[in-house]
């Protein structure tokens, strides 16, 4: 299927690894010029070297902690004329209540929620001056979920989710699109880190890690390039009536209510 995204260009936060780098490499296949921000260098580096070996299009990286609101507005001024704005950065620390401290939880949202907020707002109002762009924000289907072990990403997620329902319900008045992107787990390195780490706290034997995908459906986690090629999907004109949604990639789990 011929996406006609070519040409289109493209801003992905936390681009460098996971998700956001899988969607790089599917949107760059589709002929997308890519801005390519997370906050460190050499990986971004790494995955622009990646993507220019694969595809013949223009890549520009930016290093930067989008927990800095100066940041998010420095990439508007740089970037004004993006049409796709992929929000994909941060990572939000496992625990229940009583586990994550005040510090901890602000760190937290100030990179994921607040800095989704501060893009949504900045490049928001560029789209909305041109009368067209898309917005896509990776959640995560805690918001789903209510994993009490998760509660800081449960937390975060909601707020996210709710707040690209909200915006995408009124934003096509505006000639934009807003979408939510609610992956369950995904085999990144982050991911494959977490499950060593609880395989040796439950069996004592870190090279456990991947019996615990077992219980899951299918048996595995999705990969990366599922969740690239469903943004890529929704970033296009074929999924031009999509604003306000919320698509979960879990393989069921949430509508079985069940954690992992």
């Amino acid at each position: 299927m011929d996406l006609k995204l070519a040409g289109k260009t493209v801003l992905i936060t936390g681009a460098s690894k996971g998700i956001g780098r899988a969607a790089a490499e599917t949107l760059a296949g589709e002929g997308c010029n890519l801005i390519l921000v997370a906050r460190t260098a050499v990986d971004l580096d790494a995955a622009k070297g990646a993507i220019a070996r694969k595809a013949n299009v223009k890549v520009d990286t930016v290093a930067a902690d989008l927990s800095d609101s100066k940041k998010v507005d420095q990439l508007a001024k740089d970037f004004p004329g993006i049409d796709i704005l992929v929000n994909n950065a941060g990572a939000i620390p496992g625990g229940k209540l009583l586990d994550v401290d005040e510090v901890t939880w602000r760190k937290a949202w100030d990179l994921k929620v607040f800095g989704y907020i501060n893009m949504c707002r900045a490049f928001y109002a560029l789209m909305k001056a041109r009368g067209s762009g898309v917005i896509i924000n990776v959640v995560g289907n805690a918001a789903q979920t209510h994993d009490p072990e998760y509660i800081c990403g449960v937390a975060g997620n909601a707020a996210l989710t709710a707040l690209s329902q909200s915006l995408g319900s009124v934003s096509p008045r505006d000639g934009i699109r807003v979408v939510a992107v609610s992956p369950g787990p995904v085999s990144t390195d982050r991911l494959v880190g977490l499950m060593r780490k609880k395989a040796q706290d439950r069996t004592g034997n870190a090279e456990n890690w991947r019996d615990l995908f077992k219980p899951l459906p299918f048996g595995r986690a999705s990969t990366p390039e599922e969740i690239g090629a469903i943004i890529a999907f929704l970033a296009s004109d074929r999924s031009g009536y999509t604003s306000g949604s919320v698509v979960i990639i879990d393989a069921g789990l949430s509508a079985r209510a069940q954690s992992f």
